[in-house]
């Protein structure tokens, strides 16, 4: 697919067809977050991929149940302590780091005919105990990724004007 093509085709799928994907097809889809860049290199994350239908009602069933439905569910986790923190205020870019390899992870699921969508309101300490999560390990956001259902139109994107967001020089 086209690159703009793409990012016209990617939307925040909101029903899902229960049909399994395949395991090859999520491995081609989550390559595209082994790729993506972070600060320094320094990767700091781990992507829980959630077939387990009992874990997916654990994760989604109080915060999120319209994507049960959904047969995959990837958790994207967070490591703050390996993390690159700017030096001048010690900001911390983990979130920034998975933000970037979320957003190819939705691209690449778009690219393999799959549909996604972010999601970053959910039961946090639910996900923590489903997942057995160490200390330290931050459960940032979830991605539904499945099949989209039947009758999941392709949402009319609205976005801000060029002139609204950009600034030339200053601002």
């Amino acid at each position: 697919m086209q690159f703009n093509q793409l990012l016209t085709q990617r939307y925040s799928c909101r029903a899902y067809k229960t049909e399994p994907v395949d395991d090859q097809l999520l491995l081609d889809v989550m390559e595209a977050a082994r790729l993506a860049p972070s600060a320094c290199n320094k990767q700091p994350w781990t992507f829980i991929v959630v077939r387990d239908e009992t874990t997916r009602h654990k994760i989604l069933a109080k915060s999120r149940p319209a994507f049960l439905d959904a047969p995959v569910v990837i958790v994207a986790c967070g490591h703050h302590d390996l993390a690159w923190h700017r030096q001048a205020d010690d900001k911390d870019h983990t979130d920034i780091d998975l933000a970037i390899a979320v957003e190819h992870l939705t691209l690449s699921a778009t690219d393999h005919g799959l549909a996604s969508c972010w999601v970053c309101s959910f039961d946090v300490e639910a996900t923590v105990e489903a997942l057995s999560l160490p200390h330290g390990v931050e459960p940032v956001a979830l991605l539904p990724i499945g099949y989209a259902a039947e009758g999941d139109p392709l949402p009319q994107k609205i976005r801000k004007p060029m002139q609204e967001i950009i600034r030339w020089e200053k601002y």
